[in-house]
């Protein structure tokens, strides 16, 4: 018996088989199309079927397409925002077909006036990771992609003309100082802590009361980009900033819903914004985000400022590749011109030996 609808409820379920030339070749179904309209029924109808005669045809690791794999792939909300238009792209293509140029070439079309760096974020990354996992559990084709190179770069930044990778001023000491003359204590200690550590804003904001231990001088920090929850040790300094802090309960603007106290504060990662613009403005100084005045400034200060070993200030910072924070997060802070002064600079000549005269002795003349 071929595909039939019917209804349970206000949902249209699936009864009989998959047929191809008159003959079943899967089934029997008796399963929900999670469709509640007869027509969006009959659409899962002819892509169960379709899917099945490919199967039948060459094998399920060649007949997945791109929007198969998606249908199983454990989508979060913001994976699903950027796959919507990558589906309409590539949703009907075989996972084989799909090259990583493929992948790339999307960028222009979806993104026209982003940079690189925002197409292999947006469009590589997530295609990328659904085929990937299409391949862990169907054994379809692994997908390796190479990444944009600096030419490609350099040419899209020219056809949007704007430059991509623009060079990010790091915190330093002068400038939390100056910060924290200005700012409320909430604020200053929230600009201190995130120097001293290299925390992230979300894993700062999120540290409520119970977080801290003030006798070791502990912090428990959430867990985040691959990185498990922990504590990280703060100078003594620092605990008694954050335990003369009174917690607060922020309120989530969108929701209404009142937040558990927040020791900082804020209920947001992007709260703080507004208020570090109106503290620099007071202070005299740019304005920095908590992401440069953190991290940056923190891997800054010490590999650049103060010597401290890459591998010692990744491990501090919670880097598990100690070259990355050597790519992003260290600033060069020498004058280009004095580097260039070097090359001007007289070499110290050295003064020559002199040698003292040889005095012809008597025997000297005899021999002669």
């Amino acid at each position: 018996m071929p595909l039939e609808i019917y209804k349970r409820g206000s949902v249209f379920w699936v009864k009989g088989w998959v047929e191809y030339n008159g003959r079943p070749i899967a089934g029997p179904y008796r399963q929900s199309t999670r469709a509640t309209t007869e027509a969006g029924a009959r659409d899962w109808i002819n892509d169960e079927t379709q899917l099945q005669i490919r199967r039948h045809l060459v094998g399920e690791e060649h007949s997945l397409r791109f929007a198969d794999a998606v249908n199983f792939y454990p989508a979060t909300a913001k994976d699903a925002r950027q796959l919507l238009p990558i589906l309409d792209q590539i949703g009907d293509m075989p996972l084989g077909a799909i090259t990583g140029a493929l992948l790339k070439s999307l960028g222009r079309k979806l993104k026209p006036n982003a940079c690189t760096d925002t197409w292999w974020r947006e469009i590589v990354t997530p295609a990328r990771a659904v085929i990937n996992h299409a391949h862990e559990h169907k054994g379809t084709p692994h997908l390796t992609v190479k990444r944009y190179d600096k030419f490609e770069r350099i040419a899209q930044d020219e056809r949007r003309g704007k430059t991509s990778r623009v060079e990010r001023t790091p915190a330093t000491r002068d400038w939390i100082e100056a910060f924290c003359a200005e700012a409320d204590p909430y604020n200053a200690a929230l600009a201190r802590f995130m120097f001293e550590t290299a925390a992230r804003i979300d894993q700062a904001i999120s540290i409520e009361p119970s977080d801290l231990r003030p006798a070791s001088c502990q912090v428990k920090i959430k867990a985040q980009k691959g990185h498990p929850e922990g504590w990280i040790t703060v100078s003594p300094q620092m605990m008694a900033e954050l335990v003369a802090l009174k917690a607060k309960r922020p309120k989530n603007l969108k929701t209404g819903q009142v937040l558990s106290p927040r020791v900082f504060g804020y209920g947001s990662s992007t709260g703080y914004n507004n208020r570090w613009k109106t503290i620099c403005k007071r202070a005299g100084i740019p304005y920095l985000s908590a992401h440069r005045a953190g991290r940056h400034g923190f891997y800054t200060e010490l590999v650049v400022r103060q010597g401290v070993d890459p591998v010692t200030a990744a491990k501090a910072g919670r880097w598990s590749d100690a070259t990355l924070p050597m790519r992003i997060y260290a600033h060069a802070e020498t004058d280009e011109a004095a580097v260039r002064a070097r090359f001007r600079t007289s070499h110290v000549q050295t003064t020559p030996v002199k040698k003292r005269k040889h005095r012809k002795t008597k025997k000297d003349q005899e021999n002669e």
